[in-house]
């Protein structure tokens, strides 16, 4: 590498680190319990060996367990979480570089992806590591594709570094279509280059199809809303996803989301919304090819959460990991074909201050489990399980009579909600026997 593109590097990593350093105060929050701290599956490597038959995401789950012998603690988790962020960081800019060939564009388009407070879900929280990781290689078969001046890259490191993102998340099955995305040699060219890949793709589905855990994990999905019902909600999902690039200082660990049954005009106007932004993409293959990749780009990685297959959270922020590069990828190109070289620069101290300044706040929320409850039923005041986590991170933390009100409003809402109703009935029966021994 020359020294300009180190320079550049440097750079990118050094404000990347600074607006994350405070993550390492973050704790383990919601899902971390589940896949880490209550599950004995990665707490040794035996465990980890023996659950390879039957576990899912069997890539992700040999991270946790690196850092659970580590004896590192927390301080290793969210260490490994940062270094893949940053790596993914770097991958962003080459790829960046190699499609609009200058260095300013690309390293607006990777300080945006890096830095914008979205990223925080994929990176502060823990278990968001699933998202970033498979991104790292996702992204690391991508650019291994596209360099590729030997076979031994083309037809092996590539598919590989393809199998192992899926082995972290599977929503890495979209690479080929990804790859049909980037390359511009014309269809019969692509399909020969990318031939293995597609190959592998149709054994993954195979084998993701008769895996006993993801087939009834499918089974159960589209038993939670029907095809319409999901349709309509995606609708809105897709779109509040969109918003989360601009509105960036609501951003929400659980989204108050709800199944839409009905068409509305708001719905109808989000679904025009989007349509247009899909016809443009079309429309602008030739004429502007960055344009249409950057929105084709965002859409397809959203494509695996939020399309056919219901899931019990309409939407979550950390979906946006790998789709916002499209949309940042464009606004990089624009600002610097419009806009001056003072201009330019201006842009990428204020959007970086901007950014910075939203994601060391959005940082602090992950401090404890109270602080990120609090945060989340302000902006979820109707969704019960926001109020319900409260209780219990105010029951954990001995404040009692907060974790009463917290489940009682949960409760509320949803009179049937048998957590809620079971958490408030252990804490009434805790909180007379210490009055008792009074």
């Amino acid at each position: 590498m020359t020294t300009k593109t180190w320079i550049w590097l440097i750079l990118l990593l050094f404000i990347t680190f600074l607006v994350y350093l405070n993550s390492f105060s973050g704790v383990f929050q919601f899902d971390d319990y589940n896949v880490i701290v209550d599950n004995p599956r990665v707490h040794s490597f035996s465990a980890w060996l023996s659950d390879l038959s039957s576990g899912l995401r069997p890539g992700l789950k040999l991270t946790y367990t690196l850092n659970w012998v580590s004896g590192l603690g927390i301080f290793g988790f969210h260490l490994l979480n940062l270094l893949i962020h940053l790596a993914n960081a770097i991958l962003i800019f080459f790829l960046s570089l190699r499609f609009t060939r200058r260095y300013e564009t690309a390293f607006l388009a990777s300080l945006l992806f890096a830095i914008h407070p979205v990223q925080t879900e994929s990176v502060t929280y823990i278990c968001g590591r699933s998202t970033s990781l498979m991104a790292f290689f996702y992204l690391g078969s991508i650019l291994t594709y596209i360099c590729s001046e030997r076979k031994i890259l083309l037809y092996f490191v590539s598919p590989s570094l393809f199998v192992m993102a899926v082995l972290v998340k599977e929503t890495a099955v979209t690479l080929p279509f990804a790859l049909f995305l980037l390359d511009r040699q014309g269809l019969r060219q692509a399909m020969k280059k990318e031939v293995v890949h597609w190959m592998l793709l149709l054994v993954i589905l195979f084998v993701l199809i008769i895996h006993p855990n993801y087939g009834q994990l499918l089974a159960y999905s589209f038993k939670i809303r029907s095809i319409e019902e999901n349709f309509l909600s995606q609708i809105n999902g897709i779109t509040y996803l969109l918003s989360r690039l601009i509105a960036v200082d609501g951003l929400n660990i659980d989204p108050d989301l709800r199944t839409i049954s009905t068409w509305t005009p708001l719905l109808v106007a989000k679904l025009s919304l989007l349509l247009s932004l899909l016809f443009i993409s079309l429309i602008k293959i030739r004429s502007k090819p960055e344009i249409s990749f950057g929105i084709l780009w965002f859409f397809l990685h959203l494509t695996p959460t939020n399309s056919i297959v219901p899931r019990l959270d309409i939407a979550n922020e950390r979906q946006l990991y790998l789709a916002i590069w499209g949309v940042f990828l464009i606004l990089s190109i624009g600002v610097e074909r419009l806009a001056g070289q003072k201009v330019f620069w201006a842009g990428i101290i204020v959007l970086g201050v901007i950014f910075g300044y939203f994601t060391l706040a959005r940082n602090e929320v992950y401090r404890s489990e109270i602080a990120l409850w609090e945060d989340t039923s302000r902006k979820s005041e109707g969704k019960p399980r926001a109020y319900n986590n409260l209780g219990y991170a105010y029951t954990i933390a001995g404040r009692y009579e907060e974790a009463e009100r917290a489940y009682l409003k949960a409760l509320e809402i949803k009179p049937d909600y048998r957590l809620a109703r079971n958490n408030l009935n252990r804490l009434l029966i805790d909180m007379k026997r210490k009055a008792e021994k009074r």
